[in-house]
Protein backbone atom coordinates (compact mmCIF):
# COMPACT_ATOMS: atom_id res chain seq x y z
CA UNK A 1 0.00 0.00 0.00
CA UNK A 2 1.40 3.37 -1.01
CA UNK A 3 0.32 6.30 1.15
CA UNK A 4 0.34 9.89 -0.10
CA UNK A 5 -0.38 12.75 2.30
CA UNK A 6 -1.30 16.28 1.23
CA UNK A 7 -1.87 19.59 2.99
CA UNK A 8 -5.26 20.30 1.43
CA UNK A 9 -8.16 18.36 -0.07
CA UNK A 10 -7.69 20.30 -3.31
CA UNK A 11 -4.08 19.17 -3.61
CA UNK A 12 -5.12 15.62 -2.73
CA UNK A 13 -7.82 15.61 -5.39
CA UNK A 14 -5.56 16.97 -8.10
CA UNK A 15 -2.83 14.43 -7.43
CA UNK A 16 -5.23 11.51 -7.26
CA UNK A 17 -6.82 12.68 -10.52
CA UNK A 18 -3.45 12.79 -12.26
CA UNK A 19 -2.68 9.25 -11.12
CA UNK A 20 -6.13 8.09 -12.21
CA UNK A 21 -5.72 9.70 -15.63
CA UNK A 22 -2.39 7.96 -16.13
CA UNK A 23 -3.88 4.56 -15.32
CA UNK A 24 -6.92 5.15 -17.55
CA UNK A 25 -4.83 6.40 -20.45
CA UNK A 26 -2.45 3.44 -20.16
CA UNK A 27 -5.43 1.07 -20.31
CA UNK A 28 -6.79 2.83 -23.40
CA UNK A 29 -3.38 2.61 -25.06
CA UNK A 30 -3.18 -1.08 -24.18
CA UNK A 31 -6.64 -2.28 -25.27
CA UNK A 32 -8.50 0.75 -26.65
CA UNK A 33 -10.81 0.88 -23.61
CA UNK A 34 -10.69 1.42 -19.86
CA UNK A 35 -13.00 0.00 -17.20
CA UNK A 36 -13.46 2.04 -14.04
CA UNK A 37 -15.37 1.77 -10.75
CA UNK A 38 -16.65 5.10 -9.44
CA UNK A 39 -17.30 5.98 -5.80
CA UNK A 40 -19.47 8.73 -4.36
CA UNK A 41 -19.75 10.72 -1.15
CA UNK A 42 -18.44 14.03 0.14
CA UNK A 43 -14.86 12.71 0.22
CA UNK A 44 -14.81 12.40 -3.58
CA UNK A 45 -15.82 15.98 -4.51
CA UNK A 46 -12.37 17.47 -5.14
CA UNK A 47 -11.08 14.32 -6.81
CA UNK A 48 -13.97 14.05 -9.28
CA UNK A 49 -13.79 17.77 -10.06
CA UNK A 50 -10.09 17.42 -10.88
CA UNK A 51 -10.58 14.20 -12.83
CA UNK A 52 -13.10 15.88 -15.13
CA UNK A 53 -10.36 18.33 -16.13
CA UNK A 54 -7.90 15.64 -17.18
CA UNK A 55 -7.20 14.86 -20.84
CA UNK A 56 -8.75 11.42 -21.39
CA UNK A 57 -10.61 9.84 -24.31
CA UNK A 58 -13.74 9.48 -22.22
CA UNK A 59 -15.65 7.89 -25.10
CA UNK A 60 -13.46 4.84 -24.53
CA UNK A 61 -14.16 4.60 -20.79
CA UNK A 62 -16.80 2.33 -19.22
CA UNK A 63 -17.86 2.98 -15.63
CA UNK A 64 -19.40 0.69 -13.05
CA UNK A 65 -21.38 1.90 -10.05
CA UNK A 66 -19.93 1.03 -6.61
CA UNK A 67 -23.07 1.15 -4.47
CA UNK A 68 -26.59 2.55 -4.16
CA UNK A 69 -29.36 2.79 -1.58
CA UNK A 70 -32.27 0.38 -1.87
CA UNK A 71 -35.60 2.11 -2.41
CA UNK A 72 -34.29 5.69 -2.70
CA UNK A 73 -35.65 7.74 -5.60
CA UNK A 74 -33.09 9.05 -8.08
CA UNK A 75 -34.51 12.54 -7.51
CA UNK A 76 -33.44 12.46 -3.84
CA UNK A 77 -30.34 14.59 -3.10
CA UNK A 78 -28.62 11.53 -1.57
CA UNK A 79 -29.14 9.29 -4.61
CA UNK A 80 -25.79 8.05 -5.88
CA UNK A 81 -27.20 7.77 -9.40
CA UNK A 82 -28.04 11.45 -9.26
CA UNK A 83 -24.60 12.25 -7.78
CA UNK A 84 -22.77 10.38 -10.54
CA UNK A 85 -24.91 11.73 -13.37
CA UNK A 86 -24.36 15.31 -12.17
CA UNK A 87 -20.67 15.05 -11.23
CA UNK A 88 -19.40 12.53 -13.77
CA UNK A 89 -21.64 11.63 -16.70
CA UNK A 90 -22.89 15.13 -17.57
CA UNK A 91 -19.33 16.48 -17.50
CA UNK A 92 -17.26 13.85 -19.30
CA UNK A 93 -19.82 11.78 -21.27
CA UNK A 94 -18.20 8.33 -20.99
CA UNK A 95 -18.94 5.49 -23.40
CA UNK A 96 -21.14 3.74 -20.85
CA UNK A 97 -22.04 4.03 -17.18
CA UNK A 98 -23.58 0.90 -15.69
CA UNK A 99 -25.78 2.22 -12.89
CA UNK A 100 -27.31 0.29 -10.03
CA UNK A 101 -31.05 0.88 -9.91
CA UNK A 102 -31.89 1.15 -6.24
CA UNK A 103 -35.58 1.34 -7.15
CA UNK A 104 -35.59 -1.99 -9.01
CA UNK A 105 -38.50 -4.26 -8.11
CA UNK A 106 -36.07 -6.90 -6.84
CA UNK A 107 -32.72 -5.74 -5.45
CA UNK A 108 -31.22 -9.23 -5.70
CA UNK A 109 -32.11 -9.38 -9.40
CA UNK A 110 -30.46 -5.98 -9.85
CA UNK A 111 -27.30 -7.33 -8.17
CA UNK A 112 -27.25 -10.21 -10.65
CA UNK A 113 -27.95 -7.95 -13.66
CA UNK A 114 -25.02 -5.58 -13.06
CA UNK A 115 -22.92 -8.39 -11.62
CA UNK A 116 -23.17 -10.28 -14.89
CA UNK A 117 -21.94 -7.18 -16.75
CA UNK A 118 -18.92 -6.51 -14.54
CA UNK A 119 -17.94 -10.19 -14.45
CA UNK A 120 -17.20 -9.96 -18.18
CA UNK A 121 -14.56 -7.24 -17.72
CA UNK A 122 -11.18 -6.65 -16.15
CA UNK A 123 -11.42 -3.47 -14.08
CA UNK A 124 -8.45 -1.18 -14.61
CA UNK A 125 -8.98 1.07 -11.61
CA UNK A 126 -11.43 1.35 -8.72
CA UNK A 127 -12.01 4.67 -6.97
CA UNK A 128 -13.06 4.04 -3.38
CA UNK A 129 -13.26 5.79 -0.02
CA UNK A 130 -13.26 4.68 3.60
CA UNK A 131 -16.33 5.18 5.78
CA UNK A 132 -16.16 6.54 9.29
CA UNK A 133 -16.99 3.01 10.47
CA UNK A 134 -14.22 1.58 8.28
CA UNK A 135 -16.51 0.32 5.55
CA UNK A 136 -15.38 -0.22 1.97
CA UNK A 137 -18.21 0.56 -0.42
CA UNK A 138 -21.25 -0.22 1.75
CA UNK A 139 -19.67 -3.32 3.29
CA UNK A 140 -20.13 -2.36 6.94
CA UNK A 141 -18.41 -4.35 9.70
CA UNK A 142 -18.39 -7.28 9.95
CA UNK A 143 -17.93 -7.30 6.17
CA UNK A 144 -18.33 -10.40 4.02
CA UNK A 145 -14.80 -11.19 2.81
CA UNK A 146 -15.82 -14.51 1.26
CA UNK A 147 -18.67 -14.02 -1.23
CA UNK A 148 -17.70 -14.20 -4.88
CA UNK A 149 -20.89 -12.42 -5.97
CA UNK A 150 -19.93 -9.10 -7.59
CA UNK A 151 -22.81 -7.27 -5.85
CA UNK A 152 -24.89 -8.01 -2.78
CA UNK A 153 -27.70 -6.47 -0.74
CA UNK A 154 -26.35 -5.29 2.61
CA UNK A 155 -27.85 -3.96 5.84
CA UNK A 156 -26.46 -0.56 6.84
CA UNK A 157 -25.38 -0.14 10.45
CA UNK A 158 -26.26 2.91 12.52
CA UNK A 159 -22.75 4.38 12.30
CA UNK A 160 -22.88 4.27 8.51
CA UNK A 161 -26.36 5.77 8.42
CA UNK A 162 -25.41 8.49 10.90
CA UNK A 163 -22.47 9.47 8.69
CA UNK A 164 -24.92 10.17 5.87
CA UNK A 165 -26.85 12.50 8.17
CA UNK A 166 -23.63 14.18 9.31
CA UNK A 167 -22.62 14.84 5.72
CA UNK A 168 -25.96 16.53 5.10
CA UNK A 169 -27.49 14.01 2.68
CA UNK A 170 -30.44 13.32 5.02
CA UNK A 171 -32.17 15.38 7.72
CA UNK A 172 -32.48 12.52 10.21
CA UNK A 173 -31.42 8.94 10.82
CA UNK A 174 -34.96 7.78 10.18
CA UNK A 175 -34.74 9.04 6.59
CA UNK A 176 -31.63 6.98 5.74
CA UNK A 177 -32.46 3.67 4.00
CA UNK A 178 -31.70 0.55 6.01
CA UNK A 179 -30.31 -1.38 3.02
CA UNK A 180 -28.12 -0.81 0.01
CA UNK A 181 -26.71 -2.62 -2.99
CA UNK A 182 -22.94 -2.77 -2.63
CA UNK A 183 -20.08 -4.09 -4.71
CA UNK A 184 -18.54 -6.96 -2.80
CA UNK A 185 -15.09 -6.89 -1.22
CA UNK A 186 -13.75 -9.58 -3.54
CA UNK A 187 -15.02 -7.76 -6.63
CA UNK A 188 -13.30 -4.54 -5.55
CA UNK A 189 -10.05 -6.47 -5.01
CA UNK A 190 -10.18 -7.80 -8.58
CA UNK A 191 -9.37 -4.30 -9.85
CA UNK A 192 -5.88 -3.88 -11.30
CA UNK A 193 -5.42 -0.63 -9.36
CA UNK A 194 -7.29 0.81 -6.37
CA UNK A 195 -7.16 4.53 -5.58
CA UNK A 196 -8.58 5.20 -2.12
CA UNK A 197 -9.44 8.85 -1.41
CA UNK A 198 -10.00 9.47 2.31
CA UNK A 199 -9.65 13.05 3.60
CA UNK A 200 -10.99 14.69 6.82
CA UNK A 201 -10.38 14.30 10.54
CA UNK A 202 -13.56 12.26 10.97
CA UNK A 203 -11.91 9.48 8.92
CA UNK A 204 -8.70 9.35 10.99
CA UNK A 205 -9.69 6.39 13.21
CA UNK A 206 -10.88 4.35 10.23
CA UNK A 207 -7.74 5.19 8.26
CA UNK A 208 -5.54 4.05 11.15
CA UNK A 209 -7.48 0.78 11.37
CA UNK A 210 -7.18 0.24 7.62
CA UNK A 211 -3.42 0.81 7.61
CA UNK A 212 -2.14 -0.38 11.00
CA UNK A 213 -4.60 -2.99 12.30
CA UNK A 214 -4.68 -6.65 11.32
CA UNK A 215 -6.82 -7.47 8.30
CA UNK A 216 -10.27 -8.19 9.68
CA UNK A 217 -13.93 -8.06 8.61
CA UNK A 218 -14.42 -5.78 11.63
CA UNK A 219 -12.25 -3.22 9.82
CA UNK A 220 -13.37 -3.77 6.23
CA UNK A 221 -10.96 -1.32 4.56
CA UNK A 222 -8.02 -3.20 6.13
CA UNK A 223 -8.43 -5.70 3.28
CA UNK A 224 -6.70 -3.14 1.07
CA UNK A 225 -3.43 -4.20 2.72
CA UNK A 226 -3.60 -7.42 0.67
CA UNK A 227 -3.84 -5.75 -2.76
CA UNK A 228 -0.63 -5.20 -4.74
CA UNK A 229 -1.55 -1.82 -6.24
CA UNK A 230 -3.35 0.36 -3.72
CA UNK A 231 -2.67 4.05 -3.28
CA UNK A 232 -4.19 5.77 -0.27
CA UNK A 233 -4.67 9.55 -0.58
CA UNK A 234 -4.88 11.35 2.77
CA UNK A 235 -4.78 14.89 4.06
CA UNK A 236 -3.06 16.00 7.27
CA UNK A 237 -6.21 15.45 9.31
CA UNK A 238 -7.15 11.96 8.10
CA UNK A 239 -3.52 10.82 8.51
CA UNK A 240 -3.13 12.38 11.96
CA UNK A 241 -3.34 9.10 13.93
CA UNK A 242 -0.90 7.11 11.80
CA UNK A 243 2.37 6.12 13.45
Amino acid sequence: MEIKIFDTKSELGQNAARDAARIINEAIDERDAAYVIAATGASQFEFLDALAQETIAWNKVVFFHLDEYVGLAESHPASFRRYLKERVVSRIHPRTFHFLDGEADDADDECRRVGDLIAQQTIDVAFVGIGENGHLAFNDPPADFETEDPYLVVNLDDACRQQQVGEGWFKSLAEVPAQAISMSIRQILKSRHILCIAPDRRKAEAVRAAVEFEVSPMHPASILQLHERVTLYLDRESSSLLK
